[in-house]
């Protein structure tokens, strides 16, 4: 195939997006406005699609290799009683491998290796493109530019040609504010992954490989706020302190140096992926709030179907076409549900939170069977 795609972002998506598409012979060169590759964020969970799709990609045993599954996954109240439980055997007997951490520092380094250095590029922010009848130029904040012959854009939530191409798909704000930590497990006894749901906010745990530990926090809050932009680890202890163990324990163990902190965001479902010569992708086509745990997943599947397209249509444009209308359903599902499952699980009126964990606790299997099979029943 002798034309080359320039994709913007390198991230999850545009790495994985680079990889999929080399296997076809596709030449692909990646730009990253950071200065530096690495992980952003700490702890990192994937589904059995994501790993059916690196399966695709021919590096599911490696990705494996560097993370770890979980027995189970459980939504518990703040006294530690659960609401809902999913067994990570039998979902894996059917899916495949499920309930799947790692750290995000590990996949970016793995999906790094799987490209030649010389095709990826740091510290050139995309912010302009300009598509004429066989090429795309792309305007760097350096003011330097770049043609390509497509145009793949993965540089995230904020994504700068997004907002160009839709100028009013600006980053909504869900409502509640996240820390993040990795730390050392120490003598914790942790083997399953957990959510904690209560009045003063949820706390999640993610055992990861090599004895670390990945943990998250969200409480209710207004968007961007000076007052939990300063909270520190004690201040985190005080709201969460006293939840069931080992949340006190763990956020003990936790430096505030350690901390990270964002508002959560994500991008209300767009009408259009495909632009031309130019395709949105990942975060920059359909941001999720983390609720499902779809994020990096859906930026793998894009990654997957778009390659099959390429693979499968000597038009590029009708391969960016076809993309976009086998995932703008999907994704607004996920997108959606994501975000009205983070307003349930945010209740903060100790009634309602209640009589939500009543509800959860007496919702028969069929109902999760049918929520897993919509999520994994995957269009490869």
């Amino acid at each position: 195939m002798s034309y080359q795609v320039t994709i913007l972002g390198g991230g999850i998506a545009g790495l994985t997006t680079a990889i999929a598409l080399n296997n076809l012979g596709i030449e692909t060169v990646v730009f990253e406005a950071a200065h530096q590759i690495k992980g952003v964020g700490a702890g990192l969970g994937l589904g059995a699609n994501a790993i059916m799709g690196f399966e695709r990609l021919g590096i599911r045993d490696e990705v494996i290799a560097r993370g770890r599954v979980l027995p189970s996954f459980a939504i518990l109240d703040q006294e530690g009683k659960p609401i809902t439980v999913t067994d990570t055997a039998q979902v894996s007997a059917k899916y495949g491998v499920d309930n799947f951490t790692i750290h995000r520092a590990e996949l970016h380094q793995l999906l790094l290796s799987k490209l030649d250095p010389k095709t990826v590029h740091t510290g050139k922010r995309g912010v302009q493109v300009e598509q004429s009848q066989d090429s795309v130029e792309v305007t760097f904040d350096d003011g330097s530019t770049v043609a390509t012959n497509f145009l793949i854009v993965a540089d995230g939530v904020h994504s700068a040609i997004r907002q160009k191409l839709l100028p009013n798909t600006a980053p909504r704000y869900a409502g509640y504010t996240c820390w993040r930590s990795v730390i050392d497990k120490g003598d914790l006894n942790l083997s399953s992954s957990s959510e904690t749901w209560g009045s003063k906010g949820r706390f999640g745990i993610v055992p990861l490989a090599k004895d670390k530990v990945y943990w998250f926090a969200c409480i209710n809050a207004p968007r961007n706020s000076e007052h939990f932009r300063n909270y520190r680890r004690n201040d985190l202890l005080n709201n969460f302190g006293d939840y069931h163990e080992p949340i006190p324990s763990i956020l003990k163990k936790t430096k505030d140096e350690e901390l990270l902190w964002n508002d959560i965001i994500d991008v209300e479902p767009l009408p259009n992926y495909a632009f031309g010569r130019v395709l949105l992708i990942g975060d920059a086509a359909h941001a999720t709030t983390p609720n499902m745990g779809q994020g990096a997943c859906q930026a793998i599947e894009d990654a997957v179907v778009l390659a099959n397209e390429l693979e499968a249509n000597r038009d590029v444009l009708q391969a960016f076409s076809n993309f976009e209308k086998r995932r703008l359903k999907r994704t607004h599902y996920i997108t959606n549900t994501s975000w009205k499952l983070g307003k349930v699980a945010q209740l903060a009126n100790p009634f309602f939170a209640s009589l939500r964990n009543s509800l959860f606790r007496i919702l028969p299997s069929s109902i999760n069977q049918k929520q897993l099979e919509r999520l994994y029943d995957v269009d490869f």
